[in-house]
C-alpha cells in the first residue's frame, strides 16, 4: 500500500476575495462534481483517488488554520499532520514522513508518494502515481518524479531533463528552475518535462536525509524541533541533490488553478451564487457569496467575485495582479469553515473609547459542537434563529431552539451542540475581540444526552 502525502499550504492571495489566510484556494467549492453539487479542489482530488482505486492511505500535511476546513470537507477519511509553523515543502515532508515512521510505525521499505493537494487533472494522473510507486518498488532509482508533458514553453514551472529512456521511465540528467522562454523552448526540444511536484521514494530513504539534520526518538520530539529544519523546498534540498533520480511521464491534461483566469476556464456555470448576467455578456464569470444580488451587463472577459471579505471586478487577463495588492485590502478573514460548520462576519465596529463590537452568523452542523470555552475580554449574546441545540453555561445545560437568546458574561464557560442543523447570530462586545481570546476546557456531552 502507498502512503500518499498531500501537501496543503498557501495563504490565499491570488483568489481574493474568496480565499484568505483561513480559507486557501483548495477549499473553495466552485467545481462541479459528478452529482451536480459543487466541490473544492481538495475534495475533487480525494474523490479521484478513490475513483481510480489507488491503493493508498492519505495523510495531509497542513497547518492549524486549515485543519477545520479539512475535517469539514473530508471528515475522518484522512490523517492530518500539522506544521507547528509555516516553513517550506522540505520541512513539511520531513515532518510527515517522521509521523509515518515514528507515530504510525511504517517500515523503511514502505513506498511514500508526495503530491500537491489541488492539481486539476484527469484520472490518468493517479494511474501515473501507481507507475511511480512500482518504479520505487523495483529500485529503478532512489527518487522517482512525475514529469508533466509541456504544452508550451512556460516560465512558471521548473523542468526535468531526461538522460536515458528505459521501459516505463527515464533517468534524469538535470533540473532547470523556471527558465526564460527561449531557454524553455530549447528544453522542450530536448524532451524535458515540467516538474509536477510529485515525488515517490521509500520511507527509509527520506528518513536518512532527515537524520542528517538531526535524529529524534519520537514524532513529538520532531514537532518540538521543527524550527531547526532548514526552510527550503523539497526540490532544492532533496531532488536536485539526489544521485539516483528517475521520471515517469504523464501526458494528460493538468492545470494549476491558481488565478481567477485559469480557474474560470474550468467553472461549469457562468454564475455561481446570487447574480444575473445580461443576455449579451461574453466570457464573464460571477461568483457571489453575499446575500445581496449582483447584476452584470456590458462587461466581457471579466471576473466578478464577491464575499464578506470584499469585491473583485477585473479583466480576466489582469486578474493575477490581485496578489500584489491584497495585503492593502485584507483586515481579518470574514468567512471561515470550522470542524463544526462555518461562520460569516456580518459587521464589526470600533468606538471612540476603544470599545468594539463584532456580529457573526454561525451555522453549526447537526451533531457537532463548539468547544467548552471562556473569554477574558468579551461578552457574547447568542440569538438562535433556526434548529435546536444544547447550551452549556458554567456547567448548566439548557435546551435551545429558534427564538431563544443566551447572554454569556465575560469569564463564563460555555458551549453549544447542535441537535439539528443550528443557525445563530453571535454579537461580541468588549475591548479585545480576537480569536486568540479563548481558554478551552473538557466537557463530556455524553453525560447530558
Amino acid at each position: 500500500m502507498i502512503q500518499l502525502i498531500l501537501l496543503s499550504g498557501g495563504s490565499g492571495k491570488r483568489l481574493w476575495p474568496l480565499s484568505n489566510d483561513a480559507r486557501s484556494k483548495q477549499f473553495l467549492r466552485l467545481l462541479k462534481a459528478p452529482d451536480g453539487t459543487y466541490e473544492s479542489m481538495m475534495q475533487r482530488v480525494v474523490r479521484q483517488i478513490k475513483e481510480v482505486g489507488l491503493d493508498c492511505e492519505i495523510t495531509i500535511a497542513t497547518n492549524q488554520s486549515q485543519k477545520d476546513s479539512i475535517e469539514n470537507q473530508l471528515g475522518g477519511t484522512v490523517e492530518t499532520v500539522l506544521e507547528p509553523q509555516r516553513r517550506d515543502t522540505f520541512p513539511a515532508i520531513a515532518l510527515s514522513t517522521t509521523y509515518l515512521k515514528l507515530a504510525k510505525g511504517y517500515s523503511d521499505d514502505d513506498v511514500v508518494v508526495v503530491m500537491p493537494c489541488d492539481p486539476y487533472t484527469e484520472n490518468g494522473y493517479f494511474e501515473t502515481i501507481s507507475k511511480m510507486a512500482e518504479c520505487v518498488k523495483k529500485n529503478v532509482a532512489d527518487l522517482v518524479l512525475m514529469g508533466i508533458k509541456p504544452t508550451y514553453p512556460s516560465e512558471k514551472y521548473g523542468y526535468v531533463v531526461p538522460a536515458e529512456k528505459k521501459e516505463g521511465y527515464e533517468l534524469v540528467e538535470r533540473f532547470t528552475e523556471k527558465p526564460n522562454v527561449e531557454t524553455a523552448k530549447t528544453l522542450l526540444q530536448q524532451g524535458a518535462y515540467w516538474n509536477g511536484g510529485v515525488f515517490a521514494f521509500r520511507l527509509g530513504y527520506l528518513m536518512n536525509i532527515v537524520n542528517r539534520h538531526f535524529q529524534v526518538a519520537s514524532f513529538e520530539e520532531m514537532v518540538v524541533r521543527y524550527s531547526e529544519l532548514p526552510k527550503i523546498s523539497f526540490d532544492y534540498e532533496v531532488a536536485e541533490k539526489a544521485l539516483s533520480v528517475a521520471v515517469v511521464a504523464y501526458e494528460g491534461s493538468w492545470k494549476d488553478l491558481g488565478t481567477w483566469n485559469t480557474l474560470s476556464e474550468e467553472l461549469s456555470d457562468s454564475v455561481i451564487g446570487n447574480a444575473i448576467l445580461g443576455e449579451k455578456v461574453k466570457n464573464t464569470n460571477v461568483v457571489n457569496e453575499l446575500s445581496i444580488p449582483i447584476f452584470c451587463d456590458g462587461i466581457d472577459d471579466a471576473i466578478i467575485a464577491a464575499s464578506p471579505d470584499g469585491i473583485l471586478v477585473s479583466a480576466k487577463s489582469t486578474s493575477e495582479n490581485i496578489k500584489h495588492n491584497v495585503e492593502k485590502l485584507v483586515s481579518r478573514p470574514m468567512f471561515e469553515e470550522r470542524r463544526w460548520g462555518k461562520y460569516t462576519v456580518m459587521g464589526h465596529s470600533e468606538y471612540s473609547d476603544g470599545y468594539k463590537s463584532l456580529t457573526k452568523n454561525l451555522f453549526i452542523l447537526a451533531g457537532k459542537n463548539i468547544s467548552y470555552q471562556l473569554h477574558n475580554h468579551r461578552t457574547e449574546v447568542w440569538t438562535f434563529v433556526d434548529g435546536e441545540g444544547l447550551l452549556v453555561i458554567d456547567g448548566k445545560v439548557t435546551h435551545v431552539k429558534r427564538g431563544d437568546v443566551a447572554y454569556i458574561k465575560q469569564g463564563q464557560k460555555h458551549a453549544i451542540k447542535a441537535i439539528s442543523d443550528l443557525q445563530m447570530i453571535e454579537v461580541q462586545t468588549g475591548d479585545k475581540l480576537e480569536e486568540s481570546d479563548i481558554e478551552r476546557f473538557d466537557w463530556n456531552w455524553e453525560i447530558v444526552e
